[in-house]
């Protein structure tokens, strides 16, 4: 893929890595920026999670999307061992390195997971939390998330992954599997990928939750948004999110599958800016 990419942001170490990202819309005003983190599907990068959000947050907002280290166009430090510790501090070091001292917070998925436990361990880094389609409690993992982990390039499998995601089959057609599968077997995308979380996957699940204790110590406002038919990650996961967090709301959307800002978008969109703004 030539540097031309929409994937191709801009370059900055965070953390000691060099870490590609997304930086779009205000950078000025009383708003706080806001820091999207991505899931972890094979192939993913910040843009192909939240092209269809960035552009929309960025009226109004600086929003910001990086690469987390093991995806897209990041750095792969040679002999990084993967896990929360390494996410959380590589975002906070990203906010370090373009000097914010506090922003809101929108995780999806894998990004749910570090969103909540870098409100844990650095609290006044964040003002409002939204975890989508989140990862970060205890839950029994799904035979649809094992595939989506355990994925092996092919074709035939990306196709099979992109029909667990989406709700709507009308989303996930041939020219987008060609698309990520290609993605996903760009060069150092899938070695990193599968050091992520070899099986048995359970483990991964597990070391991913935050304590409850500390999940209820929660003082931020958060908002907790599932897509009622997610085949990937439980809806039981949010209604634990909303239950142990006590400044928090639930929005679950009908219809809907994985992708709550795809699928949804524009509601998605319309649901996060109100919440941010309030």
């Amino acid at each position: 893929m030539s540097a031309t990419s929409p994937e191709i942001g801009r370059r900055i170490v965070a953390g000691g890595i060099d870490t590609n990202y997304h930086d779009v819309g205000a950078v000025s005003g009383n708003d706080l920026p806001v820091l999207l983190v991505h899931g972890s599907g094979p192939g993913v990068t910040a843009w192909a999670n939240w092209r269809l959000v960035l552009p929309e947050l960025g009226k109004t907002r600086r929003a910001i999307a990086p690469d987390m280290v093991g995806f897209g166009y990041t750095e792969r430090p040679a002999g990084i061992e993967y896990g929360v510790d390494g996410w959380v501090n590589h975002a906070v070091g990203l906010l370090d390195a373009l000097g914010i001292e506090q922003t809101d917070l929108i995780g999806n998925s894998f990004g749910g997971a570090i969103a909540l436990a870098l409100a844990i361990r650095h609290p006044q880094r964040v003002r409002k939390l939204v975890l989508m389609g989140s990862v970060g409690v205890p839950f029994e993992i799904t035979p649809e998330l094992d595939a989506v982990w355990g994925y092996e390039p092919s074709l035939a499998a990306m196709r099979s992954l992109l029909d667990i995601f989406a709700h709507d089959r009308s989303l996930v057609n041939d020219e987008l599997a060609e698309l990520r599968y290609q993605a996903s077997i760009r060069p150092g995308f899938q070695e990193s990928f599968s050091a992520m979380f070899p099986a048995p996957r359970q483990r991964w699940v597990d070391a991913m939750a935050s304590a409850e204790a500390d999940i209820k110590a929660i003082k931020h406002p958060t908002l907790v948004i599932h897509g009622r038919d997610d085949r990937v990650i439980p809806l039981a996961n949010s209604l634990t999110l909303n239950r142990w967090i006590e400044d928090s709301q639930l929005h679950v959307f009908g219809r809907c599958g994985h992708w709550v800002q795809i699928e949804h978008n524009r509601d998605f969109n319309l649901l996060v800016s109100n919440f941010l703004a309030g």
